[in-house]
């Protein structure tokens, strides 16, 4: 018996030792290192935004920003989206998984960005479709958004109306955005439109942020790191692009059927799939919001 104890005993530290070798090696998972792009991250062993979405397509999808009649024109540039998309390039955003799945994420966000900034109509020199990044501001604001918040009360003099790529309205969100990405938009508000990389920033902050604990973000739900709850797909909220539009905007834009405001998004993302070489065929399942109930029923939403 002494010596079957003695085996036994050597056995369980021959595994504990295993265990403590493989806990290392997870400890130790590989990241890479691109430069100014990406670094210090396992995403940026993957391709980079770069690697796919250049100057000429960023042009492509926005060909009538600049156009005399737009509304920021020398705004919006290809430099200023590279250069915030670096912040989030290290988090996943556009890198996660293989090529395609990087250039339909970034085709998914630029379509919210491209019909929330859009000035095109239905008779529109080169379709309604070609004019995103054409606002920079909301330009007749309908109120003063500025609501009583404990923690983000309003300044004095400042007003919070609709600005940037993902338009953000009200003190109360300039002021979690703001801390988001570490600008005091709360006293400042009007960077949001005098600084594109900053306008761009603060948009892929909210894509990449869940809004509360154990909710996923706009980016967890269309690359497939979110798994939804047998109460979620009761209230049909399945992974997909419909959900995206789901976190951002809930029933202002979704469970109402297939409103405009909806369709537009989902325009705007299917037409620069077909512009960036992936496709329109390849948008996805759950495509619409049209019958998911809120994820976060109104109140307080970052952007509208």
């Amino acid at each position: 018996m002494g010596r079957l104890s003695a085996v036994a005993v050597a056995m369980v530290v021959l595994l504990a030792v295993v265990s403590v070798g493989e806990g290392k090696k997870k400890d130790k998972e590989k990241v890479c290192n691109k430069g100014w792009e990406c670094s210090g991250s396992k995403y940026c062993c993957n391709e980079t935004i770069t690697d796919h979405f250049q100057v000429y397509q960023f042009e492509n999808l926005f060909s009538k920003r600049n156009a005399p009649v737009a509304h920021a024109v020398g705004f919006w540039d290809y430099q200023s989206f590279i250069t915030a998309a670096a912040v989030y390039e290290p988090l996943g955003f556009g890198t996660t998984g293989g090529k395609q799945m990087g250039m339909k994420e970034v085709a998914a966000f630029l379509g919210h960005v491209g019909s929330k900034t859009s000035c095109g109509y239905g008779v529109a020199t080169g379709g309604p479709l070609a004019w995103g990044l054409c606002y920079n501001h909301e330009m007749s604001p309908s109120q003063s958004y500025c609501a009583d918040d404990y923690k983000y009360p309003c300044t004095p003099g400042a007003e919070y109306y609709g600005r940037g790529a993902l338009p953000v309205y009200w003190n109360y969100n300039y002021g979690l955005i703001g801390e988001g990405i570490k600008v005091d938009l709360l006293n400042h508000p009007e960077y949001l439109e005098q600084n594109a990389t900053m306008a761009f920033q603060a948009a892929m902050w909210r894509w990449m942020t869940p809004m509360k604990k154990k909710q996923p973000s706009a980016h967890d739900v269309f690359v497939g790191n979110w798994k939804p709850s047998k109460n979620d797909t009761l209230e049909k909220r399945l992974p997909g692009f419909g959900m995206t539009m789901n976190i951002l905007y809930a029933d202002l834009v979704c469970g109402q059927g297939f409103v405009d405001s909806m369709n537009s998004i989902i325009s705007h993302y299917q037409y620069y799939l077909d512009l960036m070489g992936v496709g329109r065929e390849f948008s996805g399942d759950n495509l619409d919001c049209a019958e998911q109930k809120a994820l976060n029923p109104s109140g307080k939403s970052a952007s509208s």
